[in-house]
């Protein structure tokens, strides 16, 4: 793997971007109403072309994207990010009708796409998914429970995994054996969905299936062999979640910055404490580590390194970690002024939360990263012999 180092046209493109972000998109963010899905900010990223790009992006292409965008406005990166997830799939795996009827409308920012992946019981331990199609006719009915589902209730079709094969379907052994992903427009008989308030206020929700009926038509890819679409998804998408943070990260200490070299306190400004400057120091060095490392990350991924789950892995799991560590620390610098309703860092500190959980959680990134790191091992061990 080279060192990586953007070149001038990416780093020209990543400033215009987040220019854009300030000046475009957030005052479009600021008119949403939380929790809900924002439709003209969807379609202001359509009309500037950035869903455009998206579905042309390589990883480290998304990943600036990503990163980017968080930095001014972490709300238009969300939708974008959303957008991608949902409609990814489709890209993928999706029939020529089906991209015909679907690309388009997303790419404008017109039809609002949803990735439909988690359960209940079935979060973390994504093959334990219990989501049932019972075979009918020519096609089958879906039975069960979806949640904690972006843009759902509103989005306009979802990218549904469900088990159809004669498993027992409760979680208990049939794995990611047997699961197929289906293209479900929102306005299925016995779809409904309802919203669920998160900590901070993104549009999350439960779906419904009420036997509700898809067909040969609505399948994406192979009967059966849907699990492998879910982890090709999120095997590109995890270091750009990592971007995400890194994005948070910077913005975090971009306003820590500005703060204690303004702020006066103790016969001077707060950069000339010790205590403040090398807790700047410190909050730098890992923003820049967790960056190369999902930049890195990326570049696998695109040259097609073998060790992209561990690379990938490691990228998630620091990036998310470090956004933490940065917000919270650029908080404690700004003091109360940072907890206020509306201050930039109020809402960055609600918002760092949730990428340490979705797209596999902080524990779940530790535990591909060993397994990858035994496997390696143990396959050279053998190579010795």
């Amino acid at each position: 793997m080279p060192v990586f180092s953007l070149d001038p046209v990416q780093t020209d493109w990543c400033a215009r971007l987040r220019a854009l972000a300030v000046e475009r998109l957030r005052p479009i963010a600021d008119q949403g109403e939380p929790g809900a899905v924002n439709r003209p900010l969807i379609a202001a990223l359509g009309e500037l072309g950035l869903l455009e790009r998206l579905f042309g992006a390589g990883a480290l292409e998304l990943c600036l994207l990503r990163e980017s965008l968080a930095q001014g406005c972490t709300e238009a990166e969300t939708a974008l990010a959303l957008q991608g997830l949902g409609a990814y799939p489709l890209v993928l795996a999706g029939s020529g009708g089906q991209r015909t009827r679907w690309l388009p409308e997303v790419r404008a920012g017109r039809a609002v796409a949803a990735f439909a992946l988690s359960e209940p019981g079935a979060g973390s331990d994504a093959a334990a998914l219990a989501l049932r199609a019972v075979p009918d006719g020519d096609g089958w009915l879906l039975t069960g429970e979806k949640r904690w589902i972006s843009n759902a209730p509103d989005a306009d079709f979802y990218t549904v995994f469900a088990r159809t094969d004669a498993g027992d379907g409760g979680g208990g052994g049939s794995g990611a054996r047997g699961v197929t992903a289906f293209l479900v427009p929102a306005d299925r008989p016995g779809l409904t969905g309802t919203p669920i308030e998160m900590l901070s206020p993104h549009p999350i929700g439960a779906l419904a299936f009420d036997s509700v009926p898809v067909t040969g038509d609505d399948v994406l890819g192979e009967v059966d062999h849907g699990f492998r679409v879910a982890m090709t998804t999120l095997n590109l998408f995890r270091p750009s979640v990592g971007a995400f943070a890194v994005g948070m990260a910077q913005a975090a200490l971009d306003a820590a910055l500005e703060h204690t070299a303004e702020r006066r306190a103790f016969g001077g400004p707060l950069s000339r404490l010790q205590s403040v400057a090398h807790q700047i120091a410190e909050m730098a060095t890992r923003t820049e580590a967790a960056r190369l490392l999902v930049y890195a990350a990326a570049t696998a991924y695109d040259t097609g390194a073998p060790d992209v789950p561990r690379r990938s892995a490691m990228a998630k799991l620091f990036a998310t970690e470090t956004a933490q560590y940065v917000v919270d620390a650029a908080v404690q610098l700004h003091g109360a002024r940072a907890l206020q309703r509306g201050h930039p860092l109020e809402h960055l500190y609600r918002e760092v939360r949730a990428p340490r959980i979705y797209e596999g959680a902080t524990e779940v990134q530790r535990t591909i990263i060993a397994r990858e790191l035994y496997g390696s091992s143990h396959a050279e061990r053998e190579g010795v012999r």
